[in-house]
């Protein structure tokens, strides 16, 4: 289907309609305290979208070995960046967790062993896109961990177990960026919190349109195999954290389902912004 452009839990949740899935692009930290286009659209966002019940998030800044969730009660807030104002780093966004969604995930996934985490928390990939979708932390909040050592079709499989949470109200929130080459960054002068928004390098918007014309087409498998692309994406993807995201998402589309893609700008040449809600 073509794509289209956009400017407390029970313990037992009941069947709901389906909930959508993000695919955010979640960029400088300051976004979180910023007010900008970007998060003016997640705050829109947090206002249009069914409430729900809880929200299960993959975020590019959690990296492990093996496939873990956060199974505590109170996720501490983690703060890892560096070089930026201290308010940000004062920031604190106090969303309680959800044992209950831990479980149903780690019983959920059948193609690996997911270990229940009581260290990590909420890092910035998660908190900074929540605190303005919503900003009184009053939704649960549940991490899952990228296994770092695993290929594209792992992660794309994995989702696929957990899209059945989407009927328990569960909201799939998956957080990188499509291009992300920090070592090709031009910032404007300011620091890491200053760059030229609406700029792209010419590899960046030529994968950029790559990939979203590949999300358009349902072309998956492509997707997963992201490092035969060819030269512009392998620039966008010199690491796989920030890309792998967008794999949980897509794996949870039906057929029926539109893309509406907002936020599609490029920023400081070689990121973007590019978002996606499915459903």
């Amino acid at each position: 289907m073509k794509a289209t452009e956009l400017g407390g839990l029970a313990e037992t949740p009941e069947k709901t309609d389906r909930v959508p899935v993000l695919f955010v692009g979640h960029g400088s930290p300051m976004n979180a305290i910023e007010e900008n286009e970007f998060s003016r659209a997640w705050r829109q966002l947090g206002q249009e979208i069914p409430r729900p019940k809880v929200i299960l998030c993959i975020s590019a800044h959690w990296e492990t070995r093996g496939t873990h969730v956060t199974a505590m009660e109170d996720p501490p807030t983690i703060h890892d960046f560096g070089g930026f104002p201290r308010e940000l780093f004062e920031t604190d966004y106090p969303a309680k967790g959800s044992p209950w969604l831990a479980a149903e995930a780690r019983a959920a996934v059948k193609k690996a062993a997911v270990g229940m985490d009581s260290e990590w928390g909420l890092d910035h990939g998660c908190w900074s896109v929540l605190k303005q979708m919503f900003p009184k932390a009053d939704v649960p909040v549940v991490e899952l961990s990228l296994d770092h050592f695993k290929p594209g079709r792992y992660h794309y499989e994995l989702a696929k177990d957990l899209a059945p949470l989407r009927r328990k109200g569960v909201l799939i929130l998956a957080s990188g960026n499509l291009v992300h080459n920090l070592g090709k960054v031009e910032f404007a002068g300011g620091g890491p919190g200053s760059f030229n928004r609406h700029f792209g390098l010419d590899w960046a918007l030529e994968a950029s349109a790559l990939f979203r014309k590949l999300i358009e087409e349902d072309r998956h498998d492509e997707l997963m195999d992201y490092r035969s692309l060819g030269a512009a994406a392998q620039l966008a993807i010199p690491t796989p954290e920030h890309f792998v995201p967008l794999l949980y998402a897509i794996a949870m589309k039906r057929p029926d389902e539109p893309i509406v893609f907002f936020n599609d700008a490029p920023v400081a040449g070689s990121l973007t912004m590019t978002s996606l809600r499915i459903g």
